[in-house]
């Protein structure tokens, strides 16, 4: 006897993949909805695929036919898609939605929207609760959009029960924006030595795929109108997972410890770089879900980093990871610049 029929949307995604696998183990009927209609090798025959544009006028609706009992969308943000969801409210049983830790401020009204500015990076008190004050609902950015998804699902209430997870640094394979990169690139081009800003301290608390599908499945099995942090047990600092990853490889690396932030020229800055600690509270997830971590970072870690040494492999970083070009540039792997700074720091030392 089945659970129920789940849809997944964003099914061939990094988070998709491994939600569809873990709804059909827990006795769900499922249909993986993606652009391209794919499948991932690791999925149930069982599991039907579909293709599906959702922002063509009409496709969800077309697609959802009589309904299901449960969808997890891991895409959308913003009104628009908000409003796509409640006007199915009457065919869906319950939602599940990837939201974002991004849509937190602090006191003074700093966020990720405003790490660039002068003093702009948040601090919070941590770990931060889901009843931390957020950034004001909007279009102005990412964050800004999650918080309008959240606050317009959540206004259905009982006509469409949703849970909504925000997630940390998400990791694992199959991600397009894996933070790991940094590390794993180094260590493949022979660098002996590394520099990280903030001595090394930096932590963004980060969440692996598979701990955010237990949290998919959990929350498909006992809808309710909710949101919960999305973490993994473990927060370690930048310098933790590079010496992590260290360990995955087989190497050692120097590392030179910068005291303060990165450097115009982008030496010591990582995608976890922060002056100030992000750590979420998982309290509220083990209270309502009875959520347990099925894994966590150092376990998780090795592969990862075989994933990534695969595409690094087969492709240039900036044709296997695009995201991450767009996101850091190509001072990221500014090896000559690394070079010019370690050298002067050696001549003080």
């Amino acid at each position: 006897m089945t659970k129920g029929n789940a849809w997944v949307l964003g099914a061939t995604g990094q988070i998709g993949r491994a939600a569809v696998r873990v709804l059909v183990e827990d006795g769900w009927e499922v249909t993986a909805a993606s652009r391209g209609g794919g499948r991932d090798a690791r999925w149930d025959d069982t599991v039907r695929t579909t293709a599906l544009d959702r922002d063509e006028d009409g496709a969800l609706a077309a697609a959802l036919g009589d309904g299901c009992d449960v969808l997890v969308d891991m895409v959308a943000y913003g009104a628009d898609q908000a409003r796509q969801l409640t006007g199915l409210a009457d065919r869906i049983g319950s939602a599940v939605v990837i939201s974002s830790g991004a849509v937190y401020e602090d006191d003074r009204g700093r966020s990720f929207d405003t790490q660039d500015e002068p003093d702009g990076f948040p601090r919070y008190p941590v770990p931060i609760p889901e009843t931390r004050r957020t950034v004001p609902a909007g279009d102005a950015s990412y964050g800004t959009r999650k918080i309008q998804l959240e606050q317009d699902l959540l206004a259905a209430g009982d006509a469409l029960p949703v849970t909504l997870l925000r997630a940390g640094a998400i990791h694992g394979t199959y991600c397009r924006s894996p933070r790991e990169l940094y590390f794993v690139k180094r260590l493949l081009d022979g660098r002996e030595r590394r520099v990280l800003s903030y001595g090394g301290r930096s932590r963004f608390h980060p969440v692996h795929s598979s701990n955010l599908a237990e949290l998919i499945r959990l929350a498909a099995g006992r809808p309710g109108s909710r949101v919960l942090n999305a973490g993994d047990p473990q927060a370690p600092t930048v310098a933790e997972i590079g010496a992590a990853v260290d360990a995955v490889l087989g190497r050692s690396t120097e590392t030179a410890l910068m005291a303060g932030a990165p450097g115009e020229d982008g030496v010591g800055g990582t995608p976890w770089s922060c002056p100030h600690p992000i750590v979420y509270d998982m309290t509220a997830a083990e209270r309502e879900l009875g959520y347990r971590p099925v894994t966590g970072y150092a376990e998780s870690l090795p592969e990862t980093v075989e994933w990534i040494a695969a595409q690094l492999a087969a492709k240039d970083w900036t044709e296997a990871y695009p995201a991450m070009l767009r996101s850091y540039g190509k001072k990221l792997f500014d090896y000559a610049a690394e070079d010019a700074w370690l050298e002067a720091y050696d001549r003080k030392a």
